[in-house]
């Protein structure tokens, strides 16, 4: 029998994700939050579809999680776009995580709802439709809601008393009218309790995570227990491919948007010279831009050594890149296959190919990608070079990208649920008044979709969901600039200099050492040099031209 792998996995708690754990965190957060699921509508892209009956509708955890977990997880997706400065493994096993103490908080209500409501059935529809009635008044007519809402319990009510006191029917099925709306309201004392430790136990979790704190993402459904525990073996590997599939080299650039992932470009400095062989040669030595390549990426190694005490720069992701062109309004991405790939990854041979033939005129290109993680993951900086030879012309591009930091919506901790409420005596000054964090009308809601837990696509139907934008990159989505702070913008901007003054070198000794004149090259880095005195970010990926 074949060895099977049976090493806990996504079981144990991962919490050290180095420097990008604040945006990890903020992010896997959302699948604890409560709120109504309207509330991500104001999210980027997210489009939020409206289901048959208020009364299911989702928590904005409930509503990100689904989401999150059918595009990264099923079987059949589009491409994902890297995201990088975020551990996205880590943030899907929180969504994993969250639907696991969610599914057993319904298990228990699924118990109460059949016994308390599925054998007093008559009963319980009368209450729901009472408080369908509240939830949609709720919904299209605020407003309203308050007292229409109230009569509709009222009513509700006053028929519970009256069929307690003066059942319809005589005989044994008298003892069943007096109760059959009154267990319903037993069933409900006791949904609350369930519902109260529930809210209490998410809503810790979530203050744990955007105040930095360490919150373990246990999935056990993830570790097989045996050879023939096929669902945990396939979701333990679908979360390997999403781990795999976030090292990709291929990428994408989208018009203005840039490369998709690291952001649209912000400014860009180029190195252009024709090849002249040096004084007392004939001709320079014939070399391939991949050798270049090679050595532009020796030398950006070395930018984390200084002569200063504390002058180096922090360690780099240095990376080859294939970069592929698509339309900036296109809804997904590919990825090449064949024998150049090695799963997610272009194979080295291939990259190295696509470098040496530039690949002119068509819409594979090769990079060299120097990226830097800072502020625990707040401030992603990626400097791109681009290395062309046209005729004996050679340009080498520096080009600037940055992501900040997230938006606020993920990093907002939980509030309790108050209102500001005018005065019964002085009409003209205000109180605040504390709401219950678990209402009548969240009962009801966590009850009546418990039953479902097992159906998601159904309970998306009657309840609603949210749709995340394409092509989905879990970290670009929810972006803010980072030139809204200034230490970030500062730091992007810092990071720039040292990388081309890097890059410049790097190309001024590789011509050097075959034999290419380089008083122009010289001439042309001072020049360089003395533009990047006054970097600043603008639109470089947006052109003027009709």
């Amino acid at each position: 029998m074949s060895q099977l792998d049976m090493t806990p996995g996504a079981q144990i708690p991962r919490t050290d994700v180095g420097n990008q754990t604040a945006v990890t965190q903020a992010l896997s957060s959302a699948a604890y939050r409560d709120g109504d699921y309207a509330e991500l509508g104001g999210l980027a892209g997210v489009t939020v579809k409206k289901g048959k009956f208020a009364l299911f509708r989702p928590s904005a955890g409930e509503a990100f999680s689904r989401a999150v977990i059918d595009r990264t997880l099923a079987p059949k997706r589009n491409p994902l776009v890297p995201s990088f400065g975020t551990d996205v493994r880590m943030v899907v096993e929180h969504c994993l995580a969250a639907q696991d103490l969610r599914d057993a908080r319904d298990r228990r209500l699924t118990t109460l709802t059949l016994v308390c409501g599925g054998l007093f059935l008559p009963g319980t529809l009368i209450w729901l439709a009472a408080f369908q009635a509240r939830a949609y008044l709720k919904r299209t007519s605020p407003a309203r809601e308050g007292f229409y809402g109230t009569l509709a319990l009222l009513v509700a009510g006053g028929l519970a008393v009256l069929f307690a006191l003066r059942p319809p029917v005589t005989g044994p099925w008298a003892l069943y009218w007096r109760v059959m709306m009154l267990v319903p309201v037993l069933g409900w004392l006791l949904a609350k309790r369930i519902a109260l430790r529930s809210v209490l136990d998410l809503r810790a979790r979530w203050e744990a995570l955007v105040t930095g704190s360490a919150v373990a993402a246990t999935v056990p459904k993830a570790v097989p227990r045996d050879h023939l525990d096929k669902k945990a073996v396939d979701l333990k590997a679908a979360l390997d491919r999403l781990a795999a599939e976030q090292e990709t080299n291929i990428h994408h650039y989208a018009g203005a948007k840039g490369i998709l992932g690291v952001g649209a470009r912000w400014s860009e400095w180029a190195l252009n010279e024709d090849l002249r062989p040096a004084e007392g040669q004939e001709d320079f030595r014939v070399f391939h831009i991949n050798d270049l390549a090679r050595k532009i990426t020796e030398r950006l190694g070395s930018l984390v050594g200084s002569e200063l005490p504390n002058g180096g720069m922090p360690r780099p992701s240095i990376h080859q890149w294939v970069v592929q062109d698509i339309p900036e309004g296109a809804d997904e991405i590919g990825r090449p296959g064949g024998s150049e790939m090695d799963g997610y990854r272009m194979r080295d041979f291939a990259v190295a190919e696509i470098a040496n033939k530039q690949t002119f005129g068509s819409d594979a290109r090769h990079r060299i990608a120097i990226q830097y993680v800072l502020h625990k993951g707040q401030l992603v900086t990626t400097m791109v070079v681009e290395i062309v030879v046209l005729h004996n012309n050679l340009q080498v591009r520096v080009t600037g990208h940055a992501l900040g930091q997230i938006v606020g919506y993920f990093t907002a901790k939980p509030k309790p649920k108050e209102i500001e409420v005018r005065k019964s005596f002085k009409r003209w000054e205000t109180q605040t008044v504390q709401l219950p964090l678990v209402d009548n009308d969240e009962v009801v809601r966590q009850a009546v979709r418990a039953p479902f837990l097992r159906i998601p696509t159904l309970l998306a139907y009657l309840g609603g969901s949210i749709g995340l934008p394409e092509p989905f990159c879990l970290r670009q989505a929810w972006t803010d600039l980072a030139w809204i702070s200034r230490f970030k913008s500062d730091d992007a901007i810092y990071a720039a200099t040292p990388v081309v003054n890097a890059v410049q070198a790097a190309t001024i000794d590789f011509l050097a050492e075959h034999d290419v004149n380089v008083d122009r090259f010289t001439s042309r880095v001072g020049i360089v040099k003395s533009e990047m005195q006054g970097s600043r970010p603008f639109r470089a990926d947006r052109y003027d031209a009709g």
